[in-house]
């Protein structure tokens, strides 16, 4: 009994003082352990707000993780005030050394406080959502697994984490590819030789097309359709118009690859010309009697690839 009498006497020992109010090792140890408990119920509460999201599908996931997020700030902070009240200081004096300790700390945490306000604002707005696909104003794209208090995670298709300052959301241009439909349509360039026949062009991409899964083929958006865009020098110019499944939207790169794969494909079985660049020659010589020779000669366009059987599969479609 003594020992633990002369325990609760350690506990009352003065530690410091904060103005009048003398902090002891008790008033400490309830400071940490009011901040635990906050923390605890704070994972309690979000546990359970999640598992009410699962259950209801009415609830976007994006709204669930903003109320987490928020939910999560605000128990902490309650935690916080209500542990410097128990150890016995004033309020309103805390109120008027945070403010004069924050002017002075605030220029040197400019960059963290704006970092956090941009954090909210993301999580009110809902400009920016977790499984959202965007692209940044530096050319990194990537999907949105984490708003944090400071920044910002984005994963790249090539499972590369990248934090971004909250703040480059709100004052730099970012394109958001899934804000509010993921259904999205790309442009695929390709050229065939002049003299080809365009009806045998078209009906050959869009053969193509058919065959990437990842082509929409709802009749709520356009089908995929084959535009000539362009005389080229020495070519057709064809980009094939495609509207992709959501799926496959957060693949840009593969999705790409795709399709330009089945496009050479349907080319080479359908006997069409991918041409090259050609120049005219004029070379000069000399004759053995002195005079100049002018010969014009062109290039000599080589002959059509060999049309072989299809590849079994097309690894960039595999890939999606």
């Amino acid at each position: 009994m003594e020992t633990i009498k002369q325990g609760f006497d350690w506990l009352e020992h003065d530690l410091f003082s904060v103005g009048e109010t003398v902090i002891t090792y008790g008033a400490v140890f309830r400071f940490l352990a009011i901040l635990i408990a906050a923390y605890i119920i704070s994972r309690i509460v979000q546990n359970a707000l999640q598992r009410y999201g699962n259950y209801h599908n009415s609830l976007a996931p994006s709204s669930v993780y903003a109320l987490k997020r928020l939910t999560h700030y605000v128990i902490l902070l309650v935690g916080f005030l209500i542990a410097i009240a128990s150890m016995g200081i004033d309020l309103t004096k805390f109120a008027i050394f945070a403010s004069a300790v924050g002017i002075g700390v605030g220029f040197g945490l400019q960059n963290l406080i704006s970092n956090f306000t941009a954090g909210i604002m993301l999580l009110f707005e809902k400009t920016l959502k977790v499984g959202d696909f965007v692209e940044l104003e530096s050319g990194v794209t990537g999907e949105v697994k984490e708003i944090n208090i400071r920044s910002t995670i984005i994963t790249t298709n090539d499972n590369i984490d990248i934090i971004v300052p909250n703040s480059e959301f709100v004052s730099g241009r970012v394109t958001n590819w899934t804000m509010r439909d993921t259904y999205r349509r790309i442009k695929v360039p390709f050229g065939v030789a002049y003299g080809t026949d365009k009806e045998l062009v078209k009906r050959a991409v869009l053969e193509a097309a058919e065959r990437v899964p990842h082509t929409l083929t709802d009749s709520s958006h356009r089908p995929p359709q084959v535009w000539l865009v362009e005389f080229g020098e020495s070519a057709l110019n064809f980009e094939l118009v495609v509207w992709l499944k959501p799926e496959a939207v957060n693949r840009p790169g593969a999705v790409q690859a795709a399709f330009m794969w089945e496009i050479h494909t349907a080319l080479t079985e359908n006997g069409i010309e991918i041409p090259f660049p050609q120049r005219d020659l004029h070379i000069k010589s000399w004759q053995a009697d002195g005079r100049i020779r002018t010969v014009k000669g062109h290039t000599e366009t080589p002959p059509p690839e060999p049309v072989h059987e299809r590849p079994s599969k097309n690894d960039a479609a595999e890939d999606l």
